[in-house]
């Protein structure tokens, strides 16, 4: 049974909603949590699917959990797979994180190939490229992923392309290998710099995280850290461009602005009226809005995850716009839901083009992926009349409390059981 939205658009959002700790931030860390015996404590963990999908990994592996207040415990004396561990990282990208932890710890990891949303095929050569270069032997078969290392060594490591998954996956199995590993053409998101502060928390040495050259002083002991997540980025981002789309004036709070400067000088550049706090961000929807040109990038480029929401918001924004996505190539699926609610947009390889119409009309769609579900969100929310969001369940990994947020700013949101609704 999966649930729905039923969005009432045309009522304006207003007030103040304050960010949730970033997920992308949050799995990472507590998948490094398991690089020493002692207890860590995480805090600002954002209540998720995919979180929840993390800590029952955890917990298969033979970590010892607690889970309250958004404050994670994480201690695990022992490491071993076990029970559903092969079936949780079947559902979700990151668990593929788990293979340098496990590879630094126990000297051997196997998991399935990960999960995750349809938007590419996000292969993991980048991470077992990376490992193999540590020193581990690498075996695929059906589907399942082994590896092991009598022994890892530091070395200097090139990525092809600067993936975020991979470049956590390589730092936390160089945390624990003999010498110093040097990355080069790491990503640099925001989320790679707080892994590396927590992991410093923990005792390890690493230097360069947020740039493209990342060095890490391998062997030192680990111990037990404590640690407050960042806030989430790109739910900060999906607020502002919600809080444009519906009209209105919003407060975001709890909120690291330079972390979203491409997308701030992006609705400026729209007409938006973007003012900076300390923690804070204003974001006031203007008369009209203005066109724009953006390709997606890694940081600190366009973000590839604002990338559907900005389409969203352009789809009702005079004259035409044009987005390029570079990241992945299959991230043009929501498309077809838009334009049943009146968008007109033409794709063409990894360019779409926009066409800005006076307003969204309400629909029934199906959310393709998570940002996906963000950007029909956006457009339901400006549409006059009430829009029926399915397979929402997307949504409940990456967003925090969605509907109470929304709300709680002067939306008309409900979520409704498929059974219910049936009725």
């Amino acid at each position: 049974m999966e649930d729905k939205y039923f969005i009432e658009g045309g009522h304006s959002l207003n007030g103040t909603v304050v960010v949730s700790g970033s997920k992308n931030a949050s799995l990472p860390i507590l998948v490094a949590s398991l690089l020493t015996s002692d207890r860590s404590v995480v805090s600002r963990v954002p209540y998720l699917a995919d979180v929840d999908n993390m800590l029952k990994m955890l917990s298969e592996i033979g970590a010892q959990i607690s889970y309250q207040d958004h404050q994670v415990i994480v201690q695990a004396r022992e490491l071993q797979a076990r029970g559903q561990l092969f079936q949780f990282a079947k559902t979700m990208r990151a668990s593929f994180l788990l293979m340098g932890a496990l590879l630094a710890r126990n000297g051997s990891g196997c998991l399935p190939l990960p999960g995750g949303c349809a938007i590419g095929a996000r292969p993991v050569n980048l991470h077992l490229k990376g490992l193999a270069r540590l020193g581990a032997e690498i075996e695929i078969d059906k589907g399942m992923v082994a590896v092991s290392a009598k022994r890892l060594r530091g070395c200097e490591i090139c990525l092809d392309f600067p993936s975020v998954g991979a470049t956590e996956n390589i730092i936390m199995a160089a945390t624990c290998a003999q010498g110093i590993t040097t990355l080069v053409n790491a990503a640099a998101e925001p989320e790679i710099v707080d892994l590396a502060c927590f992991l410093n928390q923990m005792g390890a040495r690493v230097t360069g995280a947020g740039s493209p050259v990342v060095q890490i002083e391998g062997g030192r002991p680990l111990h037990g850290a404590v640690h407050s997540v960042i806030p989430d980025r790109i739910e900060a981002g999906t607020y502002m461009l919600a809080a444009v789309a519906a009209g209105g004036q919003i407060k975001l709070k709890q909120v690291i602005p330079e972390h979203l400067r491409v997308v701030i000088d992006k609705l400026r550049e729209a007409g938006v009226d973007v003012d900076e706090g300390t923690g804070e961000l204003f974001v006031q929807a203007p008369r009209d809005l203005s066109p724009l040109i953006i390709a997606t990038a890694p940081h600190p480029g366009f973000p590839t995850d604002m990338q559907p929401q900005f389409t969203a918001l352009l789809a009702t924004a005079g004259g035409t716009s044009r987005i390029t996505e570079t990241v992945f190539e299959n991230r043009f699926l929501y498309v077809q839901e838009l334009c049943r609610m009146g968008a007109c947009i033409e794709s063409s390889g990894d360019t779409i083009i926009i066409r800005g119409i006076k307003s969204f009309k309400p629909a029934q769609v199906k959310v393709t992926d998570l940002r996906a579900g963000a950007a029909l969100t956006i457009a339901a929310l400006g549409a006059w009349g009430e829009t029926e969001i399915d397979c929402i369940y997307h949504l409940d990994r990456g967003y925090e409390d969605l509907e109470d947020k929304l709300s709680g700013l002067g939306a008309r949101i409900r979520r409704v059981a498929e059974q219910a609704a049936n009725l």
